[in-house]
């Protein structure tokens, strides 16, 4: 009876008796977002509303839905401190994506093997490459193991997914050609010498990315202090999450860089030393270097400005990240640069990575037919000899 009271007296919406004689009131349901949204219900007699009314808190404390139990998880996980707000927004948007249908759903309703189901069709509706199914995994085994320490489910979803039959081919894989993904031998001079002859903020920002092969986001964070002589500290990076208040995208700085292996000195060539220079006369007060009017520079400054440059040139557009690429392939390409050097540069802790994920082929058509054309089995025989 006292939990009756209580469920009542804290019920948050009045009871009302309409012209008909019926009974209403309404029942809060919240909203991924944090937003509650009203649904009304209406009954013949003032206890049977009370029963509902009671009911529907007693079904929401013992069974909520899995739209709350994931709310709870990621909130608890940010005020705990152990996600960054970018990680938290990032996990925000997988779950909206894929459960916004089950989530509705009470969270002891789900069975084990409806949840493979559910991950495998996602799989297919979407065409989800590995990486993006590793979001949505990374998500669903989050929610569900704080599920179960609450009690909520008995299944082990860590055991649940190890049972599950996928392999390479169960993946959506997006084809790209690989010039499409560096600037090519050409395509790198043109923009290095029109970047070197324009040489504002955000100009000497893109050369430096060219010449060290920054990430756009530690390029953002770096400050006056990680100039040195013929190198960069590297020590931050920026980080990016969308604003459920402003709506917007809000950039800030986080003082770590993305992975261990980031924090770093990378070396600037002596043909670039000139940059550095410019930039500490560009950045006198000792705070970020690459800031405009609006005050510190996010890496869409620079990814706007690269695009611009392109379309400016005749080239198609390629992104920060493929400036990064080119980097790495430089490095390679060169037979110069040992094992270890291009992991520090790149701030990789395995080499393996760079040469999987970032190295592709550069040379142009004409210059891979005059490699092939130098090898001497494939030289033209003699006619007398056919």
């Amino acid at each position: 009876m006292n939990q009756r009271m209580k469920y009542l007296q804290n019920h948050p919406y009045k009871i009302t008796q309409g012209a008909d004689g019926r009974w209403s009131t309404y029942l809060p349901e919240k909203q991924l977002d944090g937003t509650t949204v009203r649904r009304n219900v209406k009954k013949r007699t003032r206890e049977e509303l009370e029963d509902a009314i009671v009911a529907y808190y007693k079904e929401d404390a013992k069974n909520p839905r899995i739209d709350q139990v994931f709310r709870e998880w990621n909130d608890r996980r940010l005020q705990l401190e152990k996600v960054s707000m970018a990680t938290y927004d990032r996990d925000n948007r997988y779950y909206n994506r894929h459960y916004k249908e089950l989530g509705k759903r009470r969270i002891k309703s789900l069975r084990e093997g409806e949840i493979v189901e559910f991950l495998e069709e996602q799989i297919s509706k979407y065409e989800l490459s590995a990486k993006a199914f590793s979001g949505l995994l990374g998500v669903t085994k989050g929610f569900l193991k704080y599920a179960k320490r609450r009690g909520l489910v008995t299944f082990s979803i860590t055991e649940t997914i190890a049972d599950m039959d996928l392999t390479d081919a169960s993946f959506h894989k997006q084809i790209r050609r690989e010039e499409s993904e560096v600037f090519s031998e050409a395509e790198t001079s043109i923009v290095m010498n029109y970047l070197a002859d324009h040489p504002d903020i955000w100009n000497l920002g893109i050369l430096l990315s060219f010449v060290t092969g920054l990430r756009a986001g530690e390029l953002a964070a770096i400050k006056r202090e990680d100039l040195g002589e013929y190198y960069l500290n590297v020590m931050r990076t920026e980080t990016s999450y969308h604003d459920p208040k402003t709506k917007k995208v809000h950039y800030e700085v986080k003082d770590t860089p993305k992975t261990k292996a980031g924090i770093r000195s990378v070396i600037v060539p002596d043909g670039y030393l000139w940059v550095l220079d410019k930039l500490r006369t560009m950045c006198s007060d000792g705070g970020y270097v690459f800031t405009n009017r609006k005050g510190r520079m996010t890496t869409n400054c620079f990814r706007n400005r690269l695009y611009r440059i392109c379309d400016k040139l005749g080239i198609p557009r390629r992104s920060m990240h493929d400036i990064r690429r080119t980097y790495a392939s430089l490095l390679i390409d060169s037979g110069k640069v040992g094992r270890k050097i291009v992991e520090t540069q790149m701030g990789h802790t395995d080499i393996s990575c760079t040469e999987r994920h970032y190295h592709r082929d550069r040379r142009s058509l004409e210059e891979k037919r005059r490699i092939i054309n130098g090898i001497p089995e494939f030289h033209t025989l003699e006619k007398d000899a056919i």
